[in-house]
C-alpha cells in the first residue's frame, strides 16, 4: 500500500530541513517553525524560543545559529527557514534584494556594540585599540569580514583607527563571532573582537578592554522568510518585538534599537 501523499510531503520537508541545516531528521520532523539567527543571539534566542513555545502551545521552534552570511546562503539555497534574524543590515539588505523576505515583516529589534577583549589572565592588560600594534600582541581573533558581521564591524573600527594594515598580519579569522569568542576565552589568541553581549556571556573568562567605535550602528534586523507558509512565523517576529521578548533580550545585554 502506498503512503498517503500528505505523509510523503511531510517526510520530504523534514529531510530537506535536515540536509539544509545539518539537523537530525528526527529533530527536523518535530519542528514546525524554524528560526535562523546570528550566532550572537544564541543564548537570548534559546530563552525566547522557550517563552514563545509556552505562549503558543503545540508549536515547536527549531533554532539554527551561525554567522549571518552562511545563514543567508542556506536560505538562498532553499533551506525551509521561517524566520531570519541577522546581526547586521548588510546581510538583511542582501536577502531583501534577492526577494527572500516577506514584504512588510522586516524590523530592527535590538542594538549591540563591538568590543575589544582579551583573556582574563592575559598580561600585560591592554588599554585600547592602539595597543594592538605592540610587538607583544601576536594573534588577534576576528570574524571573517566576508561573512561575519562582527568581523566587518571590527575591520571598520580598525580602519577608522588607522590600524587595519598594521594588524592584518596578526589576524586569526573565525567562522562566527562565537568562534572568535572561544579563541579568546581559551587563551589561544592575545585579543579579539566580539559583540558586548558575547563578552558578557563569557563571564570571567575574558576581560573587556574597550568598546570599539564603528561608523555603522550595530542594529539587528529580523524578518519572515518569503518562502515560509507557517502562520506562526509572523507571530514569532511579533513576540521578539513585544515587551516580553524585549525584556529577555535586554536581560542578555542587548539594547533597544
Amino acid at each position: 500500500m502506498h503512503a498517503p501523499l500528505s505523509i510523503l510531503n511531510k517526510a520530504a520537508r523534514a529531510l530537506a530541513l535536515a540536509l539544509a541545516l545539518c539537523l537530525p531528521p528526527a529533530l527536523a520532523n518535530a519542528a514546525d517553525l524554524t528560526v535562523s539567527a546570528a550566532a550572537s543571539l544564541t543564548d537570548a534566542f534559546k530563552v525566547v524560543k522557550t517563552a514563545f513555545e509556552k505562549a503558543n502551545p503545540g508549536t515547536t521552534v527549531t533554532t539554527n545559529f551561525a554567522a549571518s552570511g552562511p545563514l543567508l546562503r542556506q536560505i538562498e539555497s532553499g533551506a525551509p527557514v521561517d524566520v531570519f534574524a541577522s546581526a547586521d543590515q548588510k546581510t538583511m539588505d542582501q536577502a531583501a534584494a534577492k526577494g527572500l523576505l516577506a514584504p512588510g515583516t522586516r524590523a530592527d529589534f535590538v542594538q549591540n556594540a563591538l568590543v575589544l577583549i582579551q583573556p582574563a589572565d592575559a598580561a600585560p592588560a591592554l588599554k585600547g585599540l592602539a595597543d594592538l600594534a605592540q610587538p607583544g600582541v601576536k594573534r588577534i581573533a576576528i570574524g571573517n569580514p566576508a561573512t561575519v558581521p562582527a568581523g566587518r564591524y571590527a575591520q571598520e573600527a580598525l580602519t577608522g583607527a588607522k590600524l587595519w594594515e598594521v594588524v592584518t598580519p596578526k589576524l586569526v579569522p573565525g567562522e562566527s563571532v562565537r568562534q572568535t569568542l572561544d579563541y579568546v576565552a581559551r587563551g589561544e589568541v592575545d585579543a579579539g573582537f566580539v559583540f558586548a553581549t558575547d563578552a558578557k556571556s563569557a563571564g570571567a573568562k575574558v576581560r573587556v578592554v574597550s568598546e570599539a567605535a564603528t561608523t555603522t550602528p550595530v542594529r539587528y534586523p529580523i524578518a519572515v522568510v518569503a518562502a515560509s507558509k507557517n502562520p506562526k512565523a509572523k507571530a514569532f517576529v511579533d513576540f521578539v518585538l513585544s515587551p516580553a521578548g524585549q525584556k529577555i533580550l535586554q536581560d542578555h545585554g542587548f539594547k533597544k534599537p
